[in-house]
């Protein structure tokens, strides 16, 4: 059955991926209300989550966000199968550098880094361009999906431009294996974990458990971490900009690193929180007595 459905949804992938942009982003419109106003999918996830995380915000402002954020859903829905066709030139244009001054300096001091990045402005589209940014070889933590042919088919869309992925579960040692290389390994880091492996902190404004991934491996190998984000401009454009969260890891604890990250993304969410996955049920766990 899943064969079915992938071989059926696929020459569709392929049909969006190649409209040129004007039809692409109308197509997007329409999803919009298919998905957000036809099956209201997720709606009520999404206002919880808004109205806990902005518990002071009126709700006309909260109900804004999350109209803007339903449309944002949808744009990165058709940019995310647009990488299956689009070219390194385009790319470029879509994806421009902002201040990526550390990771120059970490990439002439020959420095693996770690790249702390959340669900916020287009993952995605900055992942597939830091490769042609010629600085570090760009590699990806990613959870597999359950079902085997849509894997294949993100792996495939998410390697195009040279992306190396490291699935979580082998994470440690391929980076272990590949330190004498300078490379940026990408932890997209919140997400929601099982709450009895996780740290714990006040994000949003609501106990959250977090990774201990980004935190372990950088203190294990003292790798400077640097926060990474893609900021949507305008529709179809965006803006990457890096900015070094800690240099030697090992002069903290755990906990701090943890705090450093959530801090920094959550500055970035309070500035665009329409441009955040607000689908995502980040809080489904509660903390273990």
């Amino acid at each position: 059955m899943q064969a079915i459905a992938f071989y059926f949804l696929l020459p569709l992938f392929y049909l969006v991926s190649w409209m040129p942009f004007k039809l692409l982003y109308l197509l997007s419109d329409g999803l919009y209300i298919l998905i957000f106003k036809v099956f209201r999918y997720r709606h009520q996830v999404i206002k919880e989550n808004l109205s806990n995380a902005f518990p002071e915000t009126e709700e006309a402002t909260v109900s804004r966000i999350q109209q803007n954020f339903s449309h944002n859903f949808c744009d990165l829905l058709v940019e995310t199968i647009k990488l299956l066709t689009i070219s390194e030139k385009t790319l470029k244009k879509r994806v421009v550098p902002g201040n990526l001054e550390v990771l120059e300096r970490l990439n002439r001091e020959n420095r693996t880094t770690l790249l702390a990045m959340g669900h916020w402005g287009n993952w995605e589209w900055s992942s597939a361009r830091f490769n042609s940014l010629d600085i570090h070889t760009y590699c990806a933590i990613y959870h597999p999906l359950s079902n085997k042919y849509f894997d294949g088919l993100l792996f495939r869309l998410r390697s195009r431009f040279g992306t190396r992925l490291y699935s979580m579960k082998d994470a440690g040692i391929k980076i272990m294996k590949n330190l004498h290389e300078t490379t940026a390994i990408a932890f997209i880091a919140d997400q929601s974990p099982p709450p009895e492996n996780a740290h714990w902190c006040t994000f949003l404004n609501q106990e959250t458990a977090v990774f201990t991934g980004l935190s372990r491996i950088s203190q294990k190998l003292n790798l400077p971490i640097v926060y990474f984000s893609a900021r949507k401009v305008k529709r179809g454009l965006y803006e990457m900009n890096a900015e070094l969260l800690i240099e030697s890891p090992k002069s903290v604890t755990a906990e701090e690193i943890t705090a450093l990250y959530i801090r920094r993304l959550e500055k970035d969410i309070r500035s665009r929180p329409d441009i955040w996955l607000w689908t995502h049920r980040r809080w489904k766990h509660k903390r273990p007595l």
